[in-house]
């Protein structure tokens, strides 16, 4: 119980530093992009009604007509609710990096026990988190976006389930690729790796195929460009610091907090005749 305490608590302390690290570096790199990108949102034109179905439901469009006016009048719905600009959209900023940086903590300091637990105490955490940091950079964003980068507001794209799908069987084969290469010592574990990482690209990203950006023309069109190109760059230099943190943040505190408790208590320190037996089976 002691273990999964200090567990939780060393990973809060890591996700409330890396966390306010990254609300810094969203607001520095990301904010600026989305809030220029959302300037033009309502410059979108929406896609025309087919005729047939205008002549079919005369009153049900009669009836979206007069929502529409009600929406616009603020009567008749209720809009979902959304943080004001700034201090507000900030802190729920900060709070939403803070829970996203405790569920990577978590895993990546777990992950490091397991290690410890598999081949004993380590000299360097630092060179333990580095690596782990690095398969998180890999599986859970890198891979993932060469298939799905990142997009601005207003931009059109494929249906969201089958985006999501498609993300999680990414990020799902590229951790089991990084835990076989790490976990495993048979020369077929870069091969399998392989096939792995190769998985979901054969079955392929789930695009459309008309210009995401279609709704937009002129100079619109022309600046939302150049800011999803931006956007793309932006959020691949903010999942780098972020790694870069936890890697910093995990690999100090699993040194002094957890590590030392791991093997005091005996529980997961493992003899030098115990680590073969488990790497010859």
């Amino acid at each position: 119980m002691a273990l999964f305490q200090r567990l939780f608590w060393s990973a809060l302390a890591v996700a409330l530093l890396v966390g306010s690290v990254q609300t810094v570096v969203h607001q520095w790199w990301a904010v600026p992009i989305i809030l220029a990108a959302e300037a033009f949102e309502d410059q979108k034109a929406e896609p025309a009604a087919p005729v047939a179905a205008q002549a079919v439901m005369p009153e049900a469009h009669g009836a979206h007509d007069r929502a529409a006016t009600l929406h616009s009048q603020g009567e008749g719905t209720d809009d979902a609710w959304t943080p004001a600009d700034g201090a507000e959209r900030t802190f729920w900023t900060w709070v939403a990096n803070v829970l996203h940086a405790l569920s990577m903590a978590l895993l990546a300091l777990a992950i490091m026990g397991v290690w410890v637990w598999r081949r004993g105490a380590v000299r360097s955490p630092l060179l333990l988190a580095t690596a782990v940091a690095a398969a998180g950079w890999l599986s859970l964003y890198q891979w993932p976006a060469l298939g799905l980068p990142a997009e601005i507001p207003g931009m059109d794209a494929a249906r969201l389930g089958s985006r999501q799908g498609w993300w999680a069987l990414a990020a799902v084969c590229t951790v089991a690729a990084c835990a076989v290469v790490a976990f495993n010592r048979r020369v077929w574990r870069f091969g399998a790796a392989a096939v792995l990482l190769a998985v979901p690209f054969l079955w392929g990203a789930p695009h459309i195929t008309a210009d995401p950006l279609a709704g937009f023309s002129g100079e619109a069109h022309r600046q939302l460009q150049q800011l999803d190109g931006q956007f793309v760059q932006a959020a691949g230099w903010i999942a780098v610091t972020f790694w870069v943190g936890m890697a910093l943040a995990c690999s100090a505190v699993f040194g002094r907090w957890l590590q030392p408790l791991l093997v005091g208590e005996g529980s997961l320190s493992v003899s030098t005749e115990a680590t073969r037996a488990r790497e010859a089976a």
